[in-house]
């Protein structure tokens, strides 16, 4: 039996539909999957990013084209996002594994990853797709004047949306740059430097801001806490004092900040490796500026590098001073829980209480645990800080300086989740304790009086277990766990008289 006519050319629309449709949507799991191949992690530089945008909106446009229907808007971006998660199932970490949602990293890790994905290649795509279904139609005339209060809200959005892209597009273009040393008469300093360099370590590009009234000055490393943390941003707003007397070299460190692009391989991102660029850091600084020995500032993990290496190669520096000291993290992250768990108690925090039990002490296979273990106590940030402590120091604030492009802002918490992921496992039996019984140079440990107890203690323990040929272990009132941040004068001070203390007629 034959279907009448009108049945016929309804069923062979449908099918024409149908046909146009799937080409589009071919066409963003073809993309799709290089996507998720060549940008396992998303895109990390600017001009991966660019090309990403730029991918994106093309294959909108062709997805649109041949598809005809703007259906397409809603199943691109789901489709190339199940491809792209599917391709890129060869890499882990915290921003590609799992969406985890019960705590703040958690969120944390999921905005820093696949939010920034979604915003560089999802938002271009579904603009290119419109414009793709806009253009096709125009094309064959299957707008109908009927419908054209709706056409015009719908071409409003879309160019709403566009606006949106080639703005993103001109903040991803915008470059890092750091602002020139100024006098008290308003003009530059003659002589000074303030410069972002990318420098050649362990076989990586990696960034160092470089900041000082006087390039003859001597110079300092600061090693940033993490691993993972990105130091540029909070030196910048609390390291101005630090610059008067030393030429501040803030290195980001492979995986972090400016140098997240390092990231891979995670198989050579190693401990060993860690401080071994520290050392390649310290010769680069050595020979730029001809110096036989530098200064050497760890905070937090940063006291991990810096130790090591001081021990490798004391022959490189003028002194070391540790701020947030650390001896031995995994002892740590179990005597700050039992004190994160007996003030929870104390002040009849129940939430606190149950998350952590919950919980269990350290170590934990999912280091997106460790945070809510080690960060969840209020007293560890609620104290007076010195009077000029700037909160702008504090993550994620730290991250909206001109010294990082619009993209190393996006990705810098993401950067922590994922270079923390990689190194802080291996940390486990490290005890400086044993390990580090002697250090052959001038050492000052500088610690916070509102520091955990289960770090503290740890410090001071291994302080008075080291020799040195000098050492001191200074307390700050008004500091917690990171003094060069919480009282940033005094810092500068203290860095001051080691200078005076320690220089070589």
């Amino acid at each position: 039996m034959q279907l009448p006519r009108e049945h016929r050319s309804t069923s062979h629309l449908l099918k024409n539909s149908f046909r146009r449709l799937a080409a589009g949507v071919l066409v963003v799991m073809i993309a799709g999957l290089a996507a998720g191949w060549l940008l396992p992690r998303g895109p990390v530089t600017v001009p991966e990013a660019l090309l990403a945008l730029a991918a994106a909106v093309a294959v909108g446009l062709g997805a649109g084209w041949l598809a005809r229907s703007a259906w397409i808007m809603l199943i691109a971006p789901v489709t190339f996002m199940a491809v792209f998660e599917l391709a890129r199932m060869r890499v882990d970490g915290p921003t590609v594994d799992g969406i985890e949602l019960s705590g703040l990293y958690g969120v944390i890790a999921l905005i820093g990853g696949r939010g920034v994905d979604a915003l560089l290649m999802l938002l271009p795509l579904i603009v290119g797709c419109g414009w793709g279904v806009f253009a096709a139609r125009r094309h064959v005339r299957t707008a109908g004047s009927g419908h054209a209060a709706r056409h015009r809200v719908r071409l409003g959005v879309l160019a709403i949306a566009t606006a949106g892209v080639i703005v993103l597009s001109a903040g991803l273009v915008r470059p890092a740059s750091t602002a020139a040393i100024i006098g008290t008469d308003g003009g530059h300093v003659p002589g000074s430097i303030a410069e972002i360099v990318d420098v050649p370590v362990g076989g990586h590009d990696q960034g160092i801001l470089l900041r000082g009234v006087s390039a003859e000055s001597p110079v300092l490393l600061f090693l940033e806490g993490g691993p993972g943390g990105t130091g540029i941003g909070r030196i910048r707003n609390s390291g101005q004092d630090l610059e008067q007397d030393f030429v501040v070299a803030t290195w980001d460190q492979r995986g972090t900040g400016k140098s997240y692009d390092s990231l891979e391989p995670t198989s050579t991102l190693t401990v060993e490796q860690m401080v071994e660029d520290t050392l390649e850091v310290t010769e680069y600084l050595r020979t730029r500026f001809d110096e036989q020995k530098i200064y050497l500032v760890g905070s937090s993990w940063g006291t991990i590098l810096g130790t090591l290496a001081v021990q490798r190669s004391p022959e490189l520096f003028h002194a070391y001073v540790g701020t947030g000291q650390m001896v031995d993290p995994f002892e740590t992250d179990q005597l700050m829980y039992a004190e994160s768990l007996k003030d929870a108690e104390a002040r009849g925090d129940q939430s606190t209480v149950t998350a952590l039990e919950n919980l269990g002490a350290p170590p934990y296979k999912n280091t997106l645990d460790y945070p809510v273990a080690i960060a969840s106590n209020p007293k560890l940030m609620n104290f007076q800080h010195g009077p000029d402590y700037n909160p702008s120091s504090e993550y994620p604030s730290s991250l909206f300086v001109s010294e990082y492009t619009l993209l190393e802002q996006l990705r810098g918490m993401a950067a922590i989740a994922e270079t923390f992921n990689v190194l802080y496992p291996q940390l486990s039996g490290t005890d400086f304790r044993s390990d580090v019984p002697t250090l052959s140079i001038p050492v000052y440990i500088v610690e916070g009086r509102h520091e955990s107890a289960g770090r503290e203690t740890l410090a001071r323990a291994w302080y008075d277990l080291l020799a040195a040929p000098s050492k001191s272990y200074i307390e700050f009132d008004n500091s917690g766990h990171t003094p060069p941040y919480d009282e940033p004068g005094r810092f500068a001070e203290l860095m001051s008289g080691i200078l005076t203390a320690t220089r070589v007629p």
